[in-house]
């Protein structure tokens, strides 16, 4: 099992920027593909940013694709979510997530371990 920390949410003003940090402990972080998602009141969790282990496929949700960059410092056992352009709807608490598998997916099913999410409020 891999214990994951998020950290770096916070309120920001629309169009704006903000990087996330996961920190990871326990099951070799560097073997499993990471993740962000997250999850607005009132829906369900969605994918945001998904990558492999090391020269894998990265994945965005279109929502996000040319101003989110998801990268990952297996030094550090860290994962980054660097937001850029940021947009009201981009409102959520965001959660890090380790993957089963060593190349990246964009299914929820495919994470097995969660950190406890970090609050992001983009204000208009």
């Amino acid at each position: 099992q891999v214990q994951l920390v998020e950290s770096g949410g916070g309120l920001v003003q629309a169009g704006g920027s903000l990087r996330l940090s996961c920190a990871a402990s326990g099951r070799t972080f560097s073997r499993s593909a990471m993740g962000w998602f997250r999850q607005a009141p009132g829906k369900e969790r969605e994918f945001v940013a998904s990558i492999s282990w090391s020269d894998g496929p990265t994945y965005y949700a279109d929502s996000v694709k040319g101003r989110f960059t998801i990268s990952r410092d297996n030094a550090k056992n860290t994962v980054y979510l660097q937001m850029n352009s940021l947009k009201p709807e981009d409102t959520a608490v965001y959660y890090c997530a380790a993957s089963r598998f060593r190349t990246a997916t964009m299914s929820k099913n495919d994470f097995g371990s969660w950190g406890q999410g970090t609050q992001v409020i983009v204000s208009s």
